[in-house]
């Protein structure tokens, strides 16, 4: 498998995976998003404020995970203000339990390391919540938090 960064020329196969992952939770289409998803994705790309990271087996992406940063004021316990958002978190039903998102989470909180992002937060599926615990991720009221 190959993991590789997401660029604008994806942003085709940015939208249809994003759908896919709304599907998955159970949100039903009742509305056309996708001139605000290429939006989304082209100016959060070409700006920096999203880094994308995709799973590719053969030709074919089937996973993939995001992180988007956000400025906060800065506080005693984040001195940057910046904060991380984890979303996009999807892969096919196929190729769950084989540690892709663990390799996901990896790459995202690298990507935020290395900015000097020291706070990440994520909404969590159920699914999705003991892969975020174990990689040390806390629970607090509807959201996880990592502080590193």
């Amino acid at each position: 498998m190959k993991y590789r960064k997401a660029s604008i020329d994806d942003i085709v196969q940015l939208m249809d995976l994003r759908k896919r992952q709304l599907l998955d939770e159970g949100i039903e289409p009742t509305i056309d998003i996708d001139m605000e998803l290429r939006e989304f994705f082209r100016h959060k790309l070409s700006d920096g404020s999203l880094i994308q990271w995709l799973v590719e087996d053969e030709q074919n992406i089937v996973a993939c995970g995001a992180i988007v940063f956000y400025d906060f004021p800065p506080s005693y316990t984040n001195r940057s203000g910046k904060k991380g958002y984890i979303c996009n978190m999807y892969k096919n039903e196929n190729y769950r339990g084989q540690g892709i998102a663990t390799q996901l989470l990896d790459k995202l909180v690298e990507e935020a390391k290395q900015l000097g992002v020291t706070r990440i937060w994520l909404g969590a599926s159920k699914m999705g919540k003991p892969v975020y615990k174990k990689f040390g991720f806390i629970e607090s009221n509807e959201w996880l938090e990592l502080n590193m």
